[in-house]
C-alpha cells in the first residue's frame, strides 16, 4: 500500500502540473460520479493528508481519492500514450490545456465540499509529513492504549497519519522492537521521531530506503525479506500476520535484533 511519502510526492507532482489551471474536460468512470462534469473549474491546489489526496477546486469542491493497495495518478501530455494500465482500470480523467491526469485503480474517489473535508479525513491523527505535525497529540494518541502492540498502534491512522507497513516494520527493526511489544514498554517519542525522519528523507526520491543503499533488494532491513539473513546478525528474518481480521498485516522482524522480551 502506498504510504504517506508516496502520496505526498504524487500530490506535489499533481499540484505543480495542475495548480492554477482550468479543467477543460473531466471524465469520472465510477458509478457515483458518472454524470459529473467539472470542466471550467480551476484547480486551486493538491494536498496530502496522511494517505489521502485532496484536489481542491475553485467551486469549493474537493476531489478526494485514496490509493489503498495499488491506486495511482499519472500525468501525460495531451496526445501522449497512457501507460498506467488498461483502459478498464481508469477511474478518472482530468484534462487541462497542458496536462492530462489519469487516476488508475482508485478504490476511493468521491467529491466533498471543501468546507466538509473533515467528513473524509477528520478521523486521522497528526500527519507525519505536515509542517504543523503535532508530536504531543501523536504521542498521546499512541499512549492511550498501553497494552496494544506497537505494530498495530503505529499503523492506526487515527493515532498518526501516513505510516504504513514498510515504515512500521523498518522502524521496529531499527529500534530493536519486537512487533508484539506493548506500547507501554516502548519509547514512543523515539518511534515517532524516527518514523518522521525516515519518511521525510525519502521525499527526495521515489524509492523507499532505510538502509542508505538505493539499489533493488538492498533498500530495507526486514521488510519483504522473509527467510533471508538479517543484514546485521545473519539470523533468518521471520514473518507473521499481526492484528485483528480483517485488518491484520504481515510483519517482518529479526528474532535476534528484535527480541521478544
Amino acid at each position: 500500500m502506498p504510504e504517506g511519502d508516496t502520496v505526498w510526492r504524487a500530490c506535489k507532482r499533481l499540484d505543480q502540473a495542475l495548480g492554477g489551471q482550468e479543467l477543460t474536460q473531466t471524465d469520472f468512470r465510477v458509478p457515483t460520479l458518472a454524470t459529473t462534469d467539472l470542466s471550467g473549474q480551476r484547480v486551486l491546489e493538491v494536498v496530502a493528508k496522511g494517505k489521502h489526496l485532496l484536489m481542491r477546486l475553485s467551486s469549493a469542491v474537493t476531489i478526494h481519492s485514496h490509493f489503498r493497495m495499488d491506486g495511482s495518478w499519472h500525468l501525460y501530455r495531451p496526445g501522449e500514450l497512457w501507460k498506467g494500465g488498461p483502459d478498464h482500470q481508469v477511474r478518472a480523467v482530468l484534462t487541462t490545456g497542458n496536462w492530462v491526469a489519469i487516476g488508475y485503480r482508485l478504490p476511493v474517489l468521491d467529491l466533498v465540499a471543501t468546507s466538509a473535508e473533515d467528513s473524509v479525513v477528520g478521523h486521522l491523527g497528526p500527519d507525519l509529513l505536515s509542517p504543523a505535525f503535532d508530536r504531543d497529540l501523536a504521542l498521546a494518541n499512541l499512549a492511550a492504549e498501553p497494552e496494544r502492540t506497537i505494530s498495530e498502534a503505529l499503523l492506526d491512522q487515527r493515532n498518526l497519519a501516513g505510516i504504513g507497513n514498510f515504515y512500521r516494520s523498518e522502524v521496529c527493526f531499527l529500534l530493536g522492537l519486537h512487533p508484539w511489544r506493548p506500547v507501554s514498554s516502548v519509547d514512543l517519542g523515539g518511534a515517532v521521531d524516527l518514523s518522521r525522519r525516515l519518511m521525510k528523507a525519502n521525499l527526495r526520491h521515489a524509492a523507499q530506503v532505510t538502509t542508505g543503499v538505493d539499489r533493488p533488494g538492498q533498500r530495507s532491513y526486514v521488510f519483504e525479506r522473509p527467510g533471508k539473513p538479517c543484514r546485521r546478525c545473519r539470523t533468518t528474518i521471520r514473518t507473521a500476520p499481526i492484528g485483528e481480521p480483517p485488518r491484520e498485516r504481515v510483519s517482518y522482524w529479526c528474532p535476534t535484533c528484535q527480541p521478544e522480551h
